[in-house]
């Protein structure tokens, strides 16, 4: 990671400390550590700085990015949520509410954005959350699933029918109408605040429409979908460099036969294919940045590979560290057996494998037409 940002790092450290065991096994970042990195203003650090954020640039931030994953995926997932709403302000808000909403995102108000819905995962064009103006107001119903975040949040961001196209609408989680649940025990990234959130005939202020008016809801989706694909093929960049760590240091340490576990050539591969994946996500997601901070019409393409990419081989990487702890990281809590769990639902969230693939597959038919 730059010098520049030893700082944050250092924060990041001191806050997580030895802590990511504890939050995971109870479920529950405490709240103080997420307003202390959101007033700090690392929880969404793009943001511009006239509008109260750091500023940094894609790859700055990717690379922070990954640094919080290697530290606690929960609270990498936490920023994930903010970044994203950010994101969705910065893109689709005017000056007003980029202003106000901004301002409050970089000064400690947390954020969470619900896309996915009971009969709406993979296929987002199904979603059926209303969103109804009447006269200077509108009126918010549906039901959200799995919305990361929406435990801490004091603004939902949620995504829905509006006037003939679709919205996003700014949603106080204390406004009448809403119920936000935590999911049970979900399998990873437990203390992300996951929940389900309904909003029953939720009235607020016209304003609280993003830019005021209809979007397209594949502009709406790719948008904010393409900056939480993003910030997860980093986080799964951070998760590796955890495997490694740990399962690099238990190589080194252990004895076997005799000889250290290193020493073995089948355990050797596993650090050696370690190595290679974590090398492979970061140089993906590397790219994807500098397409990020170059403005380039690549962006959606790399970015889908680099999370695909990252996805996969923190999924398969935490499993070979796992194989080289043993019965060391066999236990809930330790950051092998974290990752394990975590890096599985990375497999999943903001596009799972298979959507992934299909996608790259239509980019290289598109291409073979040209």
């Amino acid at each position: 990671m730059p010098d520049h940002l030893a700082a944050e790092r250092a924060l990041v450290d001191s806050l997580v400390a030895e802590n990511a065991e504890t939050w995971d096994l109870a479920g529950r970042i405490p709240a103080e550590v997420l307003r202390e990195l959101g007033t700090a203003g690392l929880l969404c650090a793009q943001v511009p700085t006239a509008h109260g954020g750091r500023g940094l640039t894609s790859a700055d931030n990717g690379e922070f990015t990954a640094h919080v994953g290697s530290r606690c995926s929960s609270l990498r997932s936490v920023m994930t949520s903010q970044g994203m709403a950010a994101w969705t302000v910065q893109r689709f808000g005017d000056r007003s509410q980029r202003d106000t909403l901004l301002a409050q995102l970089t000064s400690g108000h947390l954020a969470a954005v619900g896309f996915s819905e009971p009969e709406a995962g993979s296929d987002l064009s199904a979603i059926r959350t209303e969103i109804r103006a009447e006269g200077d107001t509108v009126v918010v119903t549906g039901h959200k699933v799995w919305m990361t975040a929406a435990c801490y949040a004091d603004l939902l961001i949620v995504v829905g029918r509006f006037d003939g196209g679709a919205a996003a609408v700014v949603v106080p989680s204390s406004a009448d109408g809403v119920r936000v649940r935590k999911v049970a025990d979900p399998l990873g990234c437990r203390a992300a605040g996951h929940a389900e959130v309904e909003l029953d005939e939720v009235r607020l202020p016209a304003s609280s429409v993003l830019g005021g008016v209809g979007q397209s809801l594949p502009l709406l989706l790719t948008t904010a979908l393409a900056y939480g694909r993003f910030s997860v093929a980093w986080g799964c960049v951070g998760i590796l460099r955890a495997c490694l760590a740990s399962a690099a240091a238990h190589a080194a340490n252990r004895q076997q036969s005799g000889v250290p576990l290193a020493g073995h050539q089948l355990v050797a591969r596993h650090l050696a294919e370690l190595v290679a994946d974590e090398r492979t996500a970061a140089l993906a997601c590397e790219r994807a940045s500098r397409c990020w901070d170059e403005a380039s019409p690549d962006l959606v393409v790399a970015t889908v590979l680099a999370k695909h990419v990252s996805a996969r081989n923190a999924a398969r990487g935490a499993a070979r560290a796992v194989q080289v702890l043993a019965s060391a990281g066999a236990r809930d809590g330790h950051v092998v057996a974290r990752a394990y769990r975590d890096a599985k639902l990375m497999e999943l969230i903001e596009g799972s494998n298979e959507i992934c693939q299909l996608l790259l597959a239509e980019h290289a038919v598109a291409g073979a037409s040209r």
